[in-house]
């Protein structure tokens, strides 16, 4: 990884910790989130997987809310994630025990 893809490595990662600790005080059933990234395609190459622990908690959560908080933390990184609609993708806990058998390599590929 160049030096410079390090440095917006980072950025990225510490404007997604901040939307991660905000979601997880503001939506019920949320766990963690990930980012997915090709440096030679930034910023369209971006991607953010958000997780919840259930597919039930999945269906009643505010994913626009949600998707809002990342977008306004990589905003404020001076990051803009456009047509964040395809770029932030959802799933649960839940199904990737159940589809997967919890391995989370398989579901992500």
């Amino acid at each position: 990884m160049k030096k410079t893809d390090k440095k917006l490595d980072n950025t990225i990662r510490r404007a997604l910790t901040q939307a991660c600790e905000v979601a997880l005080k503001e939506h019920d059933g949320f766990k963690w989130l990930t980012h997915f990234v090709d440096y030679a395609r930034f910023p369209e190459s971006l991607s953010i997987l958000c997780v919840f622990d259930s597919d039930e908690k999945l269906a009643i959560a505010d994913k626009d809310g949600m998707s809002a908080i990342i977008v306004n933390k990589l905003f404020d990184a001076g990051i803009t994630l456009e047509d964040y609609r395809k770029k932030i993708r959802f799933n649960t806990e839940e199904s990737c025990s159940r589809d997967n058998g919890g391995k989370w390599k398989r579901t992500l590929h």
